[in-house]
């Protein structure tokens, strides 16, 4: 799945001038005349005059206590740009977590967050984060708090550090957001803050989870003049890139291919986007990472990484689904190729309606049906009080003389302040190429959620029919009727190094409506919460699951942590051994094995950072303990940041099981987003030598492929 950050962020809440904001009412923010200087150094008269936020209390590991630094925010406004500053007080300044990395790689720093609910609808939000050097990240927020760092905002930042603590300086252009086109508009606003080695998050004014959502609680605020300047943005590309491979002891040229490509956008209206590309450039800056790819059941997901399909991805979540249900997504656009041209229209018809549709023609000259197949796909969402809403899906393939069509709606509804119920229900039509029948199927999702500061519970039933099919989406597993189930109760003991006690139970009941066989999954876990943001949790697991209508026994241990150890060095391990199946239709058979995975980051200074990133996993036969397999993939990633515009990588990557060594260097420069200039080069290595007629294992690594590529881009923004 697409990475998502979960945010507790915060209440802003202001006041006219020089005054603290304390009031829930809506409060006006003052314009200025005089812009401040964004270079992170407080000395403009523009914040004294500026709406000032004070007061923070915790929300982690527990709510509404004192934290155990002050923080001051503040805001102000022209016609074209709102600015956000922040005085962050620190006793212990050479303990501050920092980084120089590159856009949306902070999010283990010490950080501030300003979220702006433009449209005053409690849906969602624009998400502007920052470090103490002033790195950014951006994200599309939703009313839980969730968001997609994938989506990325043109707007400008400097932090620095003193012997204080640090502060930050940003200005966020109005044309870079989306707005209400009326003189005078009602928006929310949410700051938080993160301190890593003490495990804290801080809001103002203090957020409840009795009180509902996150977007619920934030402070409305009125502004008056934000001027809609139509955006007009041309985005052409330049990308070279050539492929080499090893045929009798020499490498030779595969492909070589220089493309161009021309992406825009124009603003419609203050709130409503039209996008179109051609022949658009989705090159991967940096490879997915590898993943363990032997005995699934199903297929692995990579995330989006295209530019031109992440903008406004928010919208595809749908409601109604639980936390690894197997309806993962409607909408992953990655099944969508290689497209020649696409169109998006996103955005809002109105206060409360959002839009978001896609049209795309892809590219697949090799297939033998069709070349070209077509893609559509239409969101809509009204927003209906406070964070409820009602919504819609249509998705379409057209693949040769069939297609597969979805469509389908949504809803959330709140029902107290500390309780919500959402569903989801899809019908799914399809025709295969050269059929004349059209089979038709359905996926249903119910979803209860009760939550206060001690207890969370959590019920969901999904229903999904054996040939439910959608193409444009992320499908685990169909024919099965599941119930989910998950409680817990937190505990916060009067202690310094247990900042929070959650012991808690997680199951699904499931029944194979194919094989008519039940399957269950309970999980028995204690988690405790420490400081330097420290997560430790022991899993029982006592479980079984349904394949090819037999039943094998998953139950076992599982152990994980995470934890910045110090400001230099972050950790995360897990372990489990446990029952498992070889998913053979043929022949399957009871097993068990071992999967490890580990994760430890080095950062010497602010600029460097070395991550290496091990992952295991083996199997055994039950009957007779004989090992069938193992596999490990072990992958380095190394960076230099020389500044927040320009870095270098190597990333160096075993894979075991398939005895490959691959490495991949890139130095990318980037000024906003858009504007690039990317070169790499990624060759890969196997145990296998050329004795003159033919290839042969060896001891040593040979260089079997190599690959360029050169790719520039600049936005021009009207």
């Amino acid at each position: 799945m697409t990475r998502t950050i979960r945010i507790v962020p915060v209440l802003c809440i202001v006041l006219i001038l020089t005054a603290t904001v304390y009031s829930e009412d809506v409060v006006h923010v003052p314009q200025t005349n005089t812009p401040p200087v964004i270079d992170g150094i407080l000395d403009d008269t523009t914040w004294e005059k500026a709406t000032k936020f004070e007061n923070f209390k915790t929300i982690k590991p527990d709510y509404g206590k004192e934290p155990g630094q002050k923080t001051i925010a503040f805001m102000t406004y022209d016609a074209e740009n709102l600015y956000v500053a922040f005085r962050c007080y620190d006793s212990e300044p050479d303990k501050i977590k920092t980084s120089v990395s590159n856009r949306d790689n902070m999010f283990q720093d010490d950080y501030v967050i300003i979220m702006l609910d433009t449209f005053n609808t409690m849906q969602e939000a624009f998400g502007f984060f920052l470090n103490p050097e002033g790195i950014q990240g951006d994200a599309m927020i939703n009313a839980d708090g969730q968001g997609d760092p994938s989506y990325d905002m043109v707007w400008y930042s400097k932090g620095t550090i003193d012997d204080e603590g640090w502060a930050v300086e940003c200005r966020i252009p109005l044309q870079s957001i989306r707005f209400p086109g009326k003189e005078t508009i009602t928006i929310r606003v949410a700051i938080f803050r993160q301190i890593t080695r003490s495990s804290e998050q801080l809001s103002f004014p203090p957020m409840y989870a009795e009180k509902g959502s996150i977007l619920k609680q934030s402070q409305p605020l009125s502004v008056t003049g934000w001027k809609y300047k139509r955006v007009v943005e041309i985005l052409p590309a330049l990308t070279h890139s050539t492929r080499q491979s090893a045929k009798e002891g020499k490498m030779q040229t595969d492909e070589k291919n220089t493309d161009f490509s021309l992406t825009g956008k124009v603003g419609l209206t203050s709130d409503l986007t039209l996008d179109g590309t051609y022949n658009p450039d989705f090159s991967q800056v940096e490879a997915d990472a590898g993943q363990i790819d032997i005995n699934l059941r199903y297929e692995l997901f990579y995330p989006e990484k295209r530019p031109f399909f992440l903008e406004g991805n928010d919208i595809f979540q749908f409601a109604g689904n639980v936390e690894e249900g197997p309806l993962g997504t409607v909408v992953h656009t990655r099944t969508i190729i290689n497209p020649v041209f696409g169109l998006k229209l996103t955005g809002k018809l109105g206060r409360k309606s959002s839009l978001a549709t896609i049209y795309a023609l892809d590219d697949l000259p090799d297939d033998p049906i069709d070349t070209h197949p077509d893609f559509m796909i239409a969101r809509y969402k009204f927003a209906l009080k406070e964070d409820s809403y009602i919504g819609g899906f249509y998705t379409g393939k057209e693949y040769g003389k069939g297609f597969n069509r979805v469509m389908g709606a949504d809803g959330r509804f709140r029902l107290t302040q500390t309780s919500i119920a959402d569903f989801h229900i899809f019908g799914a039509f399809t025709q295969r190429n050269g059929s004349t029948e059209i089979s038709s199927d359905h996926a249903l999702g119910l979803h209860y959620q009760y939550g206060t500061r001690n207890v969370i519970i959590d019920l969901g039933y999904q229903d999904i029919s054996q040939n439910f099919q959608v193409d444009t989406g992320y499908v685990t597993r169909t024919g099965i009727r599941r119930l989910s189930a998950f409680a817990t109760y937190r505990f916060y003991p009067k202690s310094k190094f247990f900042q929070r006690i959650e012991p808690f139970y997680w199951s699904y009941h499931l029944y194979d409506t194919e094989y008519k066989t039940f399957e269950t999954v309970n999980l028995f876990t204690l988690r405790f919460w420490l400081p330097r943001s420290t997560q430790f949790r022991v899993d029982a697991l006592f479980a079984n699951e349904v394949f090819a209508g037999e039943r094998f026994g998953r139950g076992g241990l599982r152990f994980q942590t995470t934890s910045q150890i110090t400001k230099h060095v972050f950790l995360r391990l897990f372990y489990g051994h446990t029952g498992s199946v070889y998913y053979d239709p043929e022949d399957p058979y009871q097993g068990y094995g071992n999967r490890l995975m580990g994760y430890i980051q080095f950062q010497p200074i602010e600029k460097l950072n070395f991550g290496l990133n091990i992952a295991y996993v083996d199997f055994f036969r039950k009957s007779d303990k004989k090992k069938i397999y193992d596999y490990a993939i072990i992958r380095s990633r190394n960076t230099f940041q020389a500044n927040k515009y320009l870095f270098l990588r190597a990333i160096l990557e075993y894979n075991s099981f398939r005895d490959r060594l691959t490495l991949d260097t890139l130095i990318s420069f980037t000024y906003i987003p858009g504007t690039v200039i990317y070169a790499g080069y990624g060759s890969a290595f196997e145990k296998i030598e050329w004795d003159g007629f033919d290839y042969r294992e060896s001891d040593n690594f040979h260089d079997t492929q190599r690959g360029y590529f050169f790719k520039v881009s600049y936005l021009w923004r009207f």
